[in-house]
């Protein structure tokens, strides 16, 4: 069964790890997918190979979701080629990790840009078009950290925590044109970049969560192919943790 059948998407930092997972499970869903990446632009136009691969429409546009501009320019650009944008998944996120004290005012500031402003921007822009359709289901990734902070991660924690106040304040404003802002919120997922940490390291993560394993990016992808179909028609303003029970 096809749940996203029709729908158009657009994923921001789909180019690897978990925005790459959302982008082939919401293909293989039926949806077409529009996508941004940065620097992997090799990556990027194999995905959009990829997706094509699958049947659906799908088209890769190197943005930055950061800058105001360029967010407004890539929702108006999707809307012109796909006709309509149904589903947003704000992905896009980096980490500066370091401890308060050693923490720069520049480490800071990126990090609000990024993952932080990169949601205003692009929800902003997509309001518009979701609005006129009475229509549309955003999805923002936040993270177990943003609801329980972290040692090492202010600057992080404080942009996954803003993240949550935001999504749930647009689900206050847009809940009457039919649009629902829902978030993921993931615990430990195994991608590329944690694969190379210390194998050590990594089994002691695993241990101390109950279900005894770390996630994989199709966990918080099947998440998102649920909050973006209808089976998720009457949620908004919820977090949804896809942690294996580490908050629990």
């Amino acid at each position: 069964m096809k749940l996203l059948e029709g729908k158009n998407a657009l994923i921001t930092g789909a180019s690897k790890g978990i925005g790459r997972a959302i982008a082939i499970k919401f293909a293989e869903h039926g949806a077409n997918v529009a996508f941004t990446y940065l620097s992997s632009v090799e990556q990027g136009l194999a995905l959009e190979g990829e997706l094509q691969a699958k049947g659906v429409k799908a088209k890769g546009y190197r943005s930055d979701a950061s800058d105001f501009g360029q967010a407004d320019k890539l929702i108006n650009d999707v809307v012109t080629d796909f006709g309509t944008l149904d589903i947003l998944v704000n992905n896009a996120g980096i980490t500066m990790d370091n401890l308060l004290l050693r923490m720069t005012e520049e480490m800071w500031d990126k990090i609000m840009q990024v993952n932080l402003k990169s949601c205003f921007n692009t929800v902003k822009a997509a309001a518009k078009p979701m609005m006129k359709q009475r229509g549309g289901s955003i999805i923002n990734m936040t993270s177990v950290v943003g609801l329980k902070g972290n040692a090492g991660q202010a600057n992080y924690a404080a942009s996954k925590a803003g993240i949550i106040g935001f999504t749930k304040s647009i689900a206050l404003e847009l809940g009457s044109r039919g649009i629902r802002s829902n978030a993921i919120a993931p615990g430990f997922i195994e991608t590329e970049m944690t694969g190379k940490l210390d194998e050590k390291t990594v089994q002691g993560w695993r241990d101390a969560i109950p279900l005894k394993r770390g996630g994989h990016p199709d966990d918080v992808a099947n998440a998102c192919v649920f909050l973006g179909s209808d089976l998720s028609s009457y949620i908004s303003g919820h977090v949804i943790q896809v942690d294996g029970g580490m908050l629990t």
